[in-house]
Order: C-alpha cells, then structure tokens, then sequence
C-alpha cells in the first residue's frame, strides 16, 4: 500500500511537470529580439539596440511599435532610429503602425508629418495609404480619429481630390468618416475660394443626415459672407440656435467682419453690442472683434470711428495687439496722419508691444509716398536697431521709395547690397527696378538687370516680361515686344491678357490697327479678351479717325455682355466731341446713363469744354445740371473755370 502510494504520487508529479514543460516552450528568435529590444528600449540603450539593428525587419519594427502605444515618444524615437539605419526602408504597414500609435495618443502634428512624408517622399497616393491604415486599423485598436487626420494631411499637402476620394472611399466601405473630416475639407475649399464647390460638398454631407456642429455652421456663415450674402449669415445663425448649438465667438466675428467687408459698419457695431444679448452673455467681443471694426473703418476712411472704437476696447477691457496697432497705422498714415501713425508707433512700444515687419513696412510705405525720404531712413534705422528682421516687402518698399523720389542710384546700390547677403529669392524687388526702367525709357538698362537675373538664377516671370513688352511698345517698337512674346513662349511662361493687352496697345499706337483687330480675334477664339482689351481697339480705330469700325466695335461689346464701361463711353464721346458731332456726343451720354453708368469727372469736363466752345451759356449750364441731378461729381477744375463765372458767384455753392 505504501509503495502505491508513493508511485501515485510521483505520477502526478510527473504529469504536473509535463503540463509545466508545455508552457515554457522554447521562444522563436525573433520573440528573443522582440523582448530583447522592448528591454533595452524602455532604457534608451541604443549601444545594445545597434548589435540588434541586422535582424531588424518590418513586421519587427511594427511589433515593437504597437508595443508602445502607451510610450508613443519611445515608439516615435525607434522609428525615426531604424530609418537611419543604411540600408533599412520603412514599409507601409510599419508607418501605419506608429501612425495609429501617435493619433491613440493625441500626437496629430507627429501623425500627420508621417502622412505626409508617405505622399511626398514615398509617393504615394493619399488612397493607397488609407489601405494601409485600414488593413492595421483593428489590429492596432485605432479611431476614426485616424481618418480625419489622412483627410487634414491631404489638405495640408493641397491634394484637394485626394482628401475627397479619401471620404468617398470610407463610406463605400462602411467605415465611419466623421464631421471633422468633413469639416476640414469645407475648410480647405472656403481657402481656395471654391464656393461652389463648397456648397456642393455641403449638401452631399447633409444628405447623408450628418449632424452638424458649431464648426461646420460656422463655415457656412463664413461662406456666405464671401458671397457677401450677409443677410443668409445671420439666417444661419439663427438657424444653429434652433438647433441647438450655441454661437461661439468665431461665429460674431465672422458675421461682424462680413459686415465690415460689405461697409456696413453700423451694423457690424450693433453686432459688437448685442453679441452678450444674443449669447445668453456666453461669448464676449475679443481682440479679434474689434480688429475687424477698426480694419473696415480704416479701409472706408472712417478714421473719426477710430476714437471711439478704442474707447468701447477699453470698457470692454479688451487689450489691443500688434495688428491692432498695424491696422490703425496704416489707416491713419492712409489718411495723411503719418504723426498719429508715429504716435501710435511710440504708444505700442510703452504697452510692451513690439512693432513687426508689418508695421514697419507701413510707416515706410507712407513716408515714401508723402516724400520724406529722410523720415524713412530714421524709421529704417529704428528698425535695424530694434533687431526686427526686414522681409522681402521692406526691401520692395525701399527700392520703390528711392525710385519713386528720384533717388535711382541709391535703389540700384542698396538692391545690390541686398544682392550681396543673398536674402533676396524671388523677382519682386527685380521688377520694381526694371518696371522703373522702363518707364523712364531705359529700356537698355532694364535688359541688363534682366541678363544679371538669369546669371543670378532667377526666371524672369510674367511681370518682368510684361514690363519690358509695354516698355517697347510705348516707344513704339512693337516688333522688339513681339520678341519678348517669343521669349515668354519659349520659358513655356503663358502670358496672361495684361500682356496682349500693352501688345494691342503698342499696335494702335503705331497705327498698325488691321493686325491689331486680327490679334483680337485670335484673342476671342482663346476666351481672353477683357474690356481693357475692346476698349485699346476702340480708341485705335478713333485715333485713326475710323468712326465706323469704332461703333462697330462698340455694338458688338454690348453684345457680349458686361464688357462696355465708363472708359467705352468717355472714349467715344471724346471722339464725337473731336470731331464736332456735339449732340451725338451728349446723346450718348444720356444712353450711358440709361444703361446704369454713371458718367465721370472725365465725361464731365470732356462734354463741358466742347459745350463750352460751341454752344450757348444756356446749353452748357442745362448740360451740367442734367449731369448732376444724374449723379456726376463736377471737376473742380473745370467747374470754376467755365460753369462757375456762366452761374455766377451766389449761385456756385447751391449749382454744386
């Protein structure tokens, strides 16, 4: 019995140790890396990762990645470490993988930097790496929150189509895409100022009975106020309060700046003081609130509102900040009140505001336009000891300035000391200068600095060529502007209807009308043609005293449409009024006016001074009362020299 007992037991014993020998079965070798490396990584030991590096592989590298999720910095650190390794390429399930791991852990800006390098350096197609992240989407126990970001990376790298077959191929797949990625892609669409396909876009989504959030309603606020369509603005604000979502201050601002754009300022400052009321005192005027005020009353020379303005920001104890203050310089330097600008300048400075490019580049803009050359050096000087960098704007604004004052040859030395720290990339200074040139008639030193370009690097664009063509043809030499042209189609730089348009000028000037009519009409077939180009044409055919083809013209401008202006009409009554034809001339006035023109200062003196000649006292003071009662602001000019003596002095105040 008890040598029973004892070979019982040790049965069991035995069996016990057999189930034990089953659980601790031999390891594969790449679980032994695997652990090896989560071991050593957790430490930061990369001397031992490095003896380990040749077994990497991709399918190694995605495990030890979704081992970290909780750790995605360590995750993100031995990702970036395996692609230096020579010879190591990252898959796309490996970047799916740390993609997953960094959107999990709320890293976006690093999860979207990946997105993006997979396009941009891997080529790869926003499609394809949706298929990646949708084949490691469970197997990393990712979000949605993943796809929005694909969404966001494709608009970011602007690959617009990208971002929508990204949202059409989720819901064909049955995979949840959210009002984020909606949102995000209305966002990028209202930026590249594609309306109507915004509004496309939008009622898919409401098709699909997406609820929408103060974002999206916001977006459609936005819409419609650069349709400038304010009064669908404030139904759709209304339309979020019955649905329940309450405005934030992004919606106030929207709709206030919409009203300021459309110079409706009293509105938007009724806005600003019912915002509290219409809130339920949830969302209050900020910096932002009042920038747009103060911005739409500068940009309407309501400089008086300024004042007030600030006053309302300090009740409501908002503080101003640099744009505030760069919005009101420029306004008031705008306005001729370059010492309120200055003072302002001083005042930001005491508030512990340091002035930016942006307000710099204003207060230099305006002394240069006044003419106060030395001004402009002391508020540059003030610059460079502020340690403000300049931008390629100062350096523009510098080169203008000292041209426009007469000062070329320092504009010529200080754009080659520019030149010389090698801050300048682009053309706009360049063209400044050769602009000047070519104004002045030196078109030979404009060709110079155009040759200095190409040995710099730089492509001369549309705008240096478009110089250099209206240059040859104000002097007359349209075959050396046809040369230009050529060069243009040879850099595969497609000029745009300003070109044509000096072009046609410079062939009506030298009387070459026939080749211009015929450049117009190729000029049609291309869908080019605008009313600068038919109204060139028109005053070629009235300077060769070709009346006929010139109403021709005109009939078949009126034809197509919106192209007949008031330059068509001054034009033509110009022409009349040469030629003697006096009451044609004032009947076609009368038809501009008909069709909704009001005519000009231009059309003003031209009819007076031809009335004035050949016509009775009687005549010319019933012409300039039918002018004005049709609502033409008289030239002053004009007015004092013929119709003021013909009233007489007591009469010149109420005839005005």
């Amino acid at each position: 019995m008890v040598l029973r007992s004892f070979l019982s037991k040790r049965s069991c014993q035995f069996g016990r140790g057999l189930h034990v020998g089953k659980q601790f079965s031999c390891p594969s070798g790449e679980d032994i890396v695997f652990r090896a490396i989560c071991v050593n990584l957790r430490h930061r030991r990369w001397n031992f990762l490095e003896q380990v590096s040749p077994s990497l592989t991709n399918a190694l590298v995605s495990r030890v990645v979704r081992n970290f999720q909780n750790s995605p910095q360590l995750a993100l650190e031995f990702y970036n470490w395996v692609g230096e390794k020579k010879g190591f390429q990252h898959s796309l399930a490996s970047c799916c993988a740390l993609i997953h791991v960094l959107i999990k852990s709320r890293r976006f800006d690093d999860a979207l930097s990946q997105m993006e390098n997979l396009m941009h350096v891997n080529g790869l197609n926003p499609l394809e790496v949706l298929d990646g992240l949708v084949d490691s989407y469970e197997f990393c126990d990712s979000s949605p929150a993943v796809f929005d970001a694909l969404v966001r990376a494709c608009t970011q790298c602007g690959a617009t189509e990208g971002a929508y077959a990204v949202i059409r191929k989720l819901r064909m797949q049955g995979h949840f895409v959210t009002i984020h990625a909606w949102n995000n892609f209305f966002s990028y669409l209202l930026k590249l100022n594609e309306i109507g396909r915004f509004w496309n876009m939008y009622k898919e989504m409401i098709s699909y009975r997406y609820i929408e959030n103060v974002n999206t309603f916001n977006l459609v606020v936005y819409a419609h106020c650069k349709e400038c369509k304010l009064l669908e603005a404030i139904s759709t604000f209304y339309r979020m309060l019955k649905s329940g979502i309450w405005p934030n201050v992004v919606t106030f601002n929207m709709i206030i700046d919409g009203a300021c754009r459309m110079g409706e300022i009293e509105l938007a400052l009724k806005l600003v003081q019912k915002t509290g009321v219409m809130s339920e005192n949830s969302v209050s005027p900020n910096t932002v609130t009042y920038n747009s005020i103060i911005n739409g009353c500068c940009k309407l020379g309501k400089i008086a509102f300024l004042e007030e303005i600030r006053n309302d920001m300090i009740k409501a104890r908002v503080e101003p900040d640099v744009r505030t203050y760069a919005i009101l310089i420029d306004g008031y330097a705008q306005r001729g009140c370059l010492e309120e600008a200055l003072r302002l300048c001083n005042e930001m400075v005491d508030r512990g505001l340091m002035p930016n490019t942006v307000v710099y580049n204003s207060i230099l803009h305006w002394l240069y336009m006044e003419g106060d050359v030395g001004g402009a050096s002391l508020v540059l000087s003030d610059l460079i000891d502020k340690h403000v960098f300049p931008d390629q704007f100062t350096y523009s604004t510098l080169i203008k300035g000292l041209c426009r004052n007469g000062y070329v040859m320092q504009a010529f030395k200080f754009h080659s000391q520019v030149l010389g720290k090698n801050v300048i990339k682009d053309t706009f200074s360049d063209n400044i200068l050769i602009n000047y040139l070519c104004k002045t008639n030196n078109l030979s030193g404009a060709m110079q600095l155009v040759g200095s370009m190409f040995i710099r690097g730089l492509i001369p664009d549309l705008v240096t060529y478009g110089a250099l063509i209206d240059g040859y043809c104000k002097e007359g030499k349209v075959e050396s502007a046809v040369q230009i042209y050529d060069k243009i189609a040879k850099v595969e730089k497609e000029p745009n209807v300003v070109i044509y348009n000096s072009i046609l000028n410079g062939l009506c000037k030298a009387m070459s009308v026939d080749v211009a009519r015929r450049m117009v009409d190729s000029l049609k077939n291309m869908g080019l043609p605008d009313a600068v180009t038919y109204n060139t044409l028109i005053n070629g055919y009235c300077g060769c005293g070709n009346i006929d083809e010139a109403f021709a013209l005109f009939l078949e401008m009126r034809k197509a449409g919106r192209l007949v202006n008031t330059v068509t009409y001054n034009t033509l009554i110009n022409f009349l009024c040469k030629f003697g034809c006096i009451e044609q001339a004032k009947e076609l006035m009368k038809r501009m006016v008909l069709e909704g023109l009001i005519p000009d200062f231009i059309t003003y003196t031209t009819l007076i001074t031809c009335f004035a000649k050949n016509c009775s006292p009687d005549e010319v003071i019933e012409l300039h009362d039918y002018m004005v009662l049709k609502g033409v602001i008289p030239d002053k000019q004009t007015y004092q020299a013929i119709v003021s003596p013909l009233l007489g002095e007591e009469n010149e105040e109420t005839r005005i």
